[in-house]
């Protein structure tokens, strides 16, 4: 019986896949055209920051909704809706009416529907893969989601060479479209939908906090990884596109082969992590991976002066993150039980979270107000950093990654040496 379930789940995995190939090739067009539009890091901070806070905001009460629904459902009228959103910037552009504040309303609706859907999809897991393989299927996670890092960029280029941002669009559709028919007709996910009602969604919110109460190793594992997550964001997600294309003179190309090569680099750790035996020491090996992604990673693309030195900090970078979702994601699956895993991973999408959209929107203004103008002043020690990040625009963006690596490593180590998150192992 498990045999058959891990067989449907395979096919789950790479219908998904090919729907997130879509979806992701839509979003580096989207990236693309909105910077072009404003030359703004800002304008594309908005685009990431629009879609985490409305997740976070909902994601408050969706566990104890997940809990007592069936994850299929949730799964399927949640992608639904955001299919619904590429179909609408589709709409716009065949008007002419496509703006960037569209694209910012339209990821905000696709922040709530991911605030269901993850927490379902992470339930869906739970019952459908052994307990002794949660880890590889995260190697395996972290392997697809990496090979469509690097396929996307590529491949966006090409099809928008071709046909434009519509051809793009209508691709997408079709990928949800063909992801959406094998989860409904071909997927049976095992419920176990509790029957305990609540007074209201917040009551539901407040037992999966009391569990985190009690497990405090767990709770701090999420509240560090919230930190570990700010510093991410302050930099990757939002500023290294415009760094890149500040510091290459506009080259796309350079742009699509470092974001080729992080892919890569995930692609290898997902590789290693799904052939790899469970390590006994989970907890080191989530901080000391943490830690090692930011020193080689974010330093490396600090200094870095070329595409070549950006690519092999791209790889730096994304090497260990399969190792960190692997074994964190191995604790929560043995330690919360099955009756109220969508509460607590509710619970822990907020709390983990919750720094993403303060960092991208952060990020953002540090860079367009405060670290590009302040390293164009040739000030102080401006001066200093020059011999460390170069000069000319992006190089505020430089010391950037400069200094998230050093605070990421920082409070990655401390993390790692905390009792009650050594004491998960």
């Amino acid at each position: 019986m498990k045999e058959k379930l891990f067989k449907k789940y395979i096919v789950l995995w790479l219908s998904q896949s090919v729907s997130g190939l879509g979806s992701s090739m839509t979003g580096f067009a989207l990236v693309l055209w909105a910077y072009e539009q404003s030359h703004s890091a800002l304008s594309v901070s908005l685009m990431s920051f629009c879609n985490y806070v409305t997740y976070i905001i909902f994601s408050l009460l969706a566990g104890n909704f997940i809990d007592r629904h069936s994850k299929k459902v949730i799964m399927l009228v949640s992608d639904s809706i955001a299919a619904f959103g590429s179909l609408a910037v589709f709409g716009f552009l065949l008007m002419g009416w496509l703006e960037v504040w569209h694209i910012y309303v339209i990821n905000a609706v696709i922040g709530i529907t991911n605030a269901f859907q993850q927490p379902a999809s992470a339930v869906a897991t739970g019952r459908l893969v052994p307990e002794e393989k949660i880890s590889n299927v995260s190697g395996m996670n972290s392997f697809s989601n990496n090979l469509i890092m690097v396929c996307s960029p590529m491949l966006a280029a090409f099809f928008y060479a071709a046909g434009g941002l519509r051809l793009i669009l209508l691709l997408d559709l079709t990928s949800f479209a063909f992801a959406f028919c094998v989860l409904l007709f071909f997927i049976m996910i095992p419920e176990q939908m509790q029957c305990k009602t609540y007074s209201s969604s917040f009551a539901g919110l407040a037992e999966g906090v009391a569990f985190l109460k009690k497990e405090k190793g767990l709770l701090y594992m999420m509240l560090m990884m919230a930190l570990i997550n700010f510093f991410s964001r302050l930099t990757y997600e939002n500023i290294l596109t415009p760094m890149i294309l500040a510091r290459s003179s506009g080259d796309s190309m350079a742009l699509g082969v470092v974001n080729a090569c992080m892919g890569a680099g995930g692609i290898i750790g997902g590789i290693l992590v799904s052939m790899k035996r469970e390590s006994r020491h989970k907890a080191v090996v989530i901080y000391g991976s943490a830690a090692l992604s930011f020193l080689l990673g974010d330093l490396l693309m600090a200094v870095g002066r070329n595409t070549f030195w950006w690519s092999a900090a791209a790889i730096a970078a994304s090497l260990p993150i399969p190792f960190i979702q692997a074994s964190q994601n191995t604790i929560l699956y043995r330690k919360i039980p099955d009756s109220i895993q969508g509460r607590v991973f509710a619970v822990r999408n907020t709390i983990q979270y919750c720094m993403i959209p303060i960092g991208i929107i952060a990020g953002g203004y540090l860079a367009d107000y405060v670290f590009e103008p302040f390293m164009d002043s040739g000030k102080g020690i401006a001066e200093v950093l020059y011999a460390i990040v170069g000069r000319g625009e992006g190089s505020g963006m430089a010391v950037m990654f400069l200094c998230t690596g050093v605070c990421g490593f920082t409070v990655s180590i401390v993390s790692c040496l905390k009792r009650e998150i050594k004491e998960l192992d």
